[in-house]
């Protein structure tokens, strides 16, 4: 029998090969990634559900080395394959939430189809929960790959039971603190009110990149005192614009965040240029460097990051926005 040949990271990716071309088998990756194929609530764009297969294509074609942050990949990198069951759930739901959505939110006679849309959200956190502690407990760190920004529910939950106080840095356009929207409970901008409400273990939210709210979640933002930090990002491009440099603004981000550290990542946190087919872009937003020095400065800082999530990657025609995305999740599993 012949010895196969050793892996040459310098290679191309081959089309059936794991996540970023790597051979690595999941008992020797220090990183676990879950595909979560679901969106069944986004309200403007929608696609992206076909995220996590698009990232995973696109990986392959990541050069391995980081000039910064070195071999990354040395550390393993594994990627479940996606359950048909959840990209079914989410076709299901997502039938049954157009009509709303289309209509501008739920009505009187929506009640059947809220329930079962919400009982389809509950599913996917219970799913994602489980996988999640079963990283955990390997004594490996989860990345959630989404899908919309309601699927890390359960992940996070899951690494808010371990250890102590648990902190999320959540890069985003929204703040995500609508207790629902549109007639979803599980909804997209309602991740972060969720995760407030019911994971009692985060301790602190750090919000980086917010420019497109409501009045109410700034109000909420307000209402939960100092478990929620937000550096909104006309402030920050304010102070840039002033002569502040970046790492410092990165810095009093970061200072604010416990010691074990959770990473939510939608995509829209960065400029729209970055991820033109995004469900909701929003002008602004940080650079890929900026947000890369921002994960950077985070893995320095000593914290432990326990867990991360990168959702609402939306293909489209062509492969730009899971090129980036599988960029950015390559730096994300730098963290660990």
């Amino acid at each position: 029998m012949s010895t196969p040949a050793p892996f040459d990271p310098d290679a191309a990716g081959a089309p059936d090969s794991g996540v970023f071309g790597l051979p690595c088998a999941r008992a020797d990756s220090r990183v676990v990634l879950l595909p979560v194929p679901f969106d069944a609530t986004t309200s403007y764009g929608h696609g992206t559900a076909r995220g996590p297969a698009a990232i995973l294509e696109a990986s392959r074609q990541v050069d391995l080395f980081d000039r910064r942050l070195g071999r990354i990949y040395e550390r393993g990198i594994f990627m479940e394959a996606e359950e048909a069951a959840i990209a079914e759930l989410s076709a299901r739901a997502r039938a049954l939430a157009a009509p709303i959505i289309e209509r501008g939110g739920a009505g009187p006679d929506d009640r059947d189809a809220l329930a079962e849309i919400d009982a389809a959200g509950e599913r996917v956190a219970a799913f994602t929960y489980e996988r999640t502690l079963a990283v955990l407990r390997e004594g490996k760190v989860p990345g959630l790959v989404g899908g919309d920004h309601s699927t890390p529910l359960g992940a996070i939950r899951a690494c808010a039971e371990k250890g102590g106080p648990l902190g999320i840095l959540h890069v985003d356009a929204h703040m995500d603190l609508r207790e629902s929207f549109e007639g979803f409970r599980y909804s997209h901008a309602s991740i972060m009110w969720n995760v407030l409400e019911t994971v009692p273990g985060v301790t602190r939210l750090v919000q980086v990149g917010i420019r497109d709210m409501g009045e109410g979640e700034v109000r909420v933002a307000q209402a939960w005192g100092d478990r929620v930090r937000t550096f909104y990002d006309d402030q920050w491009a304010e102070a840039l614009l002033a002569g502040r440099p970046f790492a410092s603004l990165v810095a009093e981000a970061i200072e604010a965040l416990p010691r074990r550290v959770y990473v939510s990542f939608d995509i829209d946190g960065l400029d729209p240029c970055l991820c033109p087919h995004t469900g909701t872009p929003v002008p602004g937003g940080l650079s890929f460097h900026q947000a890369a020095l921002l994960l950077e400065a985070l893995g320095r800082s000593g914290r432990n990051v326990v867990g991360f999530d990168l959702v609402e990657v939306c293909p489209g025609e062509d492969e730009w926005d899971a090129n980036v995305g599988a960029r950015i999740l390559y730096k994300l599993c730098a963290l660990a």
